[in-house]
C-alpha cells in the first residue's frame, strides 16, 4: 500500500500529473496537497474529485505543524514534490516568496519526510520535481545534461537550484532516498495563462496585443504536459534512488516563431484571415536576465527507462488550442479569480 502525497496536485503540472497516478493506480491512496494560490486550480481535477483512492488537503508547505500532522494522519509513504513558484517575471518582483515556497518549503518537506520515515527510511521515495533552468543559458550550441553545472540566472531558477541543492543534501547527509528530474518547459491543458502559450491563445481569442519579449529570439525545449507526467510515472517507478533524469522534449523553438505558429493554428481554428492574428504581434523591453536558449538531453531517461515523447510539437499545439477552445468558461474563471471560489463552493471553509 502506498500513500502518497503530491504537492501542488491543482497546479498545471501536479493536477495532471494526480490525475495519471489516481486513475492508474487503484490501490494508491493520492493525497494531494495544494495552498491554492493564484495557480492552484481545483477545477483541473473536477474528474477525479471523488474517486475513492484521492484526498484533497489545503495547506501550505512552509507549515511545519501542518505538514508533520498531514504525514501522521495520512501516513504517507512517498512524496512527489511539484509546489512551486514558478513564473519567471514574478521571481524578479519578488523574490523573498520564491526563497520562501521553494527553499523553506522543500526543506520543510524534507524534514517531515525524515521524521516520518527516520525509523525504515529505505523503504519510502521523496521524488523532486525541478526545471531545466537552474542549468543557466546556453549559447546556440550544446544542450544540458544531468551533470551540467548549475548556473541560475533569475530569482526563481536560484530558488529551484537551491531546492534541489537541499535534497542532494538530506540525501548523502541522511540517507533518505531521493530522485529528481529536471524538465524543460511545458505546455498543454490547464495551463494558467500567464505562461507564453495560454497567455498567447487567450489573447488572440480577445484581439488583444501579443507581447514578445525582445525580438522574440530565445529558445526553449518545448513538451507536452502529458509526456511530463508519464516521466514522472516512469522515474518514480523504476528510476533509481539518488539520481537525475533530465526530461525534454527534442523539440527546440524560438518564442517568436511559436506565436506565429500559433497565429496561423488560431486563425485557422476562428475563421480568421490568414494573417490576421499576427498582426497583434508587439515586440516589448526583453525581461531582466533573459536566458538566451534552453536545450535538454534527455537520453538518459530514455535510454534507462524507455521513456520518450509521443508527440510531435505542432501536433500538441494542436490538441491545446482545441482545448482551450474547448474550455472557455475555465479560461473565463482562471482570468476572472472566479476559479478561486471553488474550494469554498465543494470543500467549505
Amino acid at each position: 500500500m502506498k500513500n502518497i502525497l503530491i504537492t501542488g496536485g491543482a497546479g498545471f503540472i501536479g493536477s495532471h500529473v494526480v490525475r495519471l497516478f489516481v486513475n492508474q493506480y487503484p490501490p494508491y491512496n493520492i493525497i494531494n496537497l495544494d495552498s491554492l494560490t493564484y495557480a492552484g486550480n481545483l477545477e483541473n481535477l473536477k474528474d477525479i474529485e471523488n474517486s475513492p483512492n484521492y484526498i484533497f488537503i489545503k495547506g501550505d508547505i512552509c507549515n511545519e505543524q501542518l505538514i508533520d500532522t498531514v504525514f501522521k494522519e495520512q501516513q504517507v509513504t512517498d512524496v512527489i514534490h511539484l509546489a512551486a513558484e514558478s513564473h519567471v517575471d514574478r521571481s524578479i518582483k519578488d523574490p523573498l516568496s520564491f526563497v520562501q515556497t521553494n527553499v523553506f518549503g522543500t526543506v520543510n518537506l524534507l524534514n517531515a519526510a525524515m521524521n516520518a520515515w527516520k525509523e525504515n527510511v529505505t523503504e519510502h521515495i521523496f521524488f523532486h520535481v525541478s526545471t531545466d533552468e537552474v542549468y543557466g543559458s546556453l549559447d546556440e550550441d550544446g544542450y544540458f545534461l544531468e551533470t551540467t553545472p548549475y548556473d541560475p540566472q533569475s530569482p526563481y531558477s536560484a530558488s529551484k537550484a537551491g531546492s534541489d541543492h537541499f535534497v542532494r543534501a538530506w540525501a548523502n547527509t541522511y540517507k533518505l532516498p531521493i530522485k529528481i528530474t529536471n524538465c524543460s518547459n511545458n505546455y498543454g491543458p490547464n495551463q494558467f495563462p500567464e505562461k507564453l502559450i495560454p497567455l498567447m491563445i487567450n489573447n488572440i481569442k480577445n484581439n488583444k496585443p501579443l507581447p514578445v519579449y525582445g525580438k522574440g529570439e530565445n529558445v526553449r525545449d518545448w513538451l507536452y504536459v502529458i509526456d511530463h507526467a508519464r516521466a514522472i510515472d516512469e522515474v518514480f517507478h523504476r528510476g533509481k534512488p539518488g539520481e537525475t533524469y533530465n526530461v525534454g522534449g527534442f523539440n527546440e523553438w524560438k518564442n517568436i516563431d511559436i506565436v506565429r505558429l500559433l497565429c496561423g493554428v488560431m486563425d485557422r481554428k476562428l475563421g480568421r484571415p490568414e494573417g490576421e492574428s499576427a498582426k497583434l504581434i508587439t515586440f516589448v523591453t526583453d525581461r531582466a536576465g533573459h536566458d538566451l536558449r534552453y536545450a535538454i538531453d534527455a537520453s538518459k531517461i530514455m535510454n534507462d527507462l524507455g521513456w520518450k515523447p509521443s508527440l510531435q510539437f505542432e501536433e500538441g499545439l494542436e490538441k491545446t488550442v482545441d482545448w482551450y477552445l474547448r474550455n472557455g468558461e475555465w479560461l473565463e474563471h482562471v482570468t476572472s479569480g472566479a476559479y478561486q471560489q471553488y474550494y469554498q463552493q465543494h470543500y467549505g471553509g
